[in-house]
């Protein structure tokens, strides 16, 4: 038996219930994982309370790290005891034990822990999409974004200081300020309090940035776009704060012909070499220490409830990670 995280109805972080299953064996292209760690994310929120409506009962979760237990009959490239990691389109991390294609699972790099692993497959491969597709940052660029210091922001401001981007920062305390700074911003605003147009203006001698990264959402969508430059991008990732409002092209137009697009990490790493080669490159930059992963709080699998409320209170900084 192995216990999960299943979600029978959706709502509120107490809809999320513990219980035991009994899980059969691999299909013959799976891997079946041990978890040591499971990543928590917005996604999570957003599966839970049916804005990603998902067939129910479901088990949550998209990133996890552990060891291989079983193989499926056409599982290559794997070995029983492997140190693995993976995101899964579908959802169902949220558990002790779990079957996963083997075309979705990486092998993890010795210099990185379980811990790190879990944190950086989706929040981390965020990030390599972010700045090295969708928008490849230049050396001394100003870009602009938002949820600094949470779980992709915190990878994101390093891994674009590391590239020679000049970053402003936006976060909801002057303690996820500091630690904002400390992980790659030049500058840093603060959410409610700093008039973010006008500030960015000034950081930027009226140019506006180049790129914004927006995972909020409703709350900062129209005022990120008035921090652009002409022809600079609007990269909406995240919801945090609900969907973006409808926005005729106009808008585009009238603030000098941007660029507004609506990514997901699934859609750049759909096969296995795109997959693999974002991994690699990901791997490569924590090795080299310019990304550094910061684990801001672990909780156990059973207490996932009081998890989601802290993410969803912004009591978090950092990755969370869970712990079966």
């Amino acid at each position: 038996m192995a216990k999960v995280v299943r979600l029978h109805r959706y709502g509120g972080p107490e809809a999320l219930r513990l219980e035991e299953i009994e899980l059969a064996p691999p299909a013959p292209d799976e891997v079946q994982i041990r978890h040591t760690a499971i990543g928590l994310n917005y996604i999570d929120v957003y599966d839970r309370t049916g804005l990603y409506p998902l067939p129910l009962p479901a088990v949550l979760g998209r990133e996890a790290a552990g060891v291989v237990v079983a193989l499926g009959r056409k599982s290559r490239g794997f070995r029983v005891g492997d140190r693995v990691a993976y995101v899964h389109s579908t959802p169902g991390a949220y558990s002790e034990l779990r079957n996963v294609p083997a075309a979705r699972v990486v092998k993890v790099p010795a210099a990185i822990s379980d811990r790190e692993a879990a944190a950086l497959m989706l929040k981390g491969l965020t990030a390599q999409y972010l700045l090295r597709r969708t928008y490849r940052v230049q050396r001394g660029e100003a870009i602009l974004v938002h949820a600094a210091a949470g779980g992709v922001g915190l990878i994101l401001c390093q891994w674009a200081r590391a590239l020679g981007a000049r970053v402003i920062g936006v976060v909801g305390s002057d303690a996820k300020a500091d630690l904002a700074r400390k992980s790659g911003c030049r500058h840093v605003l603060i959410s409610g309090r700093d008039a973010l147009v006008a500030s960015v203006k000034a950081l930027t001698k009226g140019a506006g940035v180049a790129v914004v990264y927006d995972s909020v959402g409703r709350d900062t969508f129209m005022e990120s776009l008035d921090c652009l430059r002409p022809l600079g991008m609007m990269l909406s990732y995240g919801n945090a704060s609900g969907p973006p409002p409808a926005v005729s092209p106009l808008e585009l137009s009238k603030r000098g012909s941007l660029y507004l697009t609506r990514p997901t990490l699934f859609s750049y790493v759909a096969t296995r070499e795109a997959l693999a080669a974002a991994a690699r490159e990901l791997f490569a930059v924590v090795r080299s220490r310019k990304v550094r992963i910061r684990i801001g709080q672990t909780y156990p699998l059973a207490e996932v409830a009081e998890a989601h409320r802290d993410l969803e209170g912004r009591r978090t900084t950092g990755s969370t990670v869970l712990l079966p």
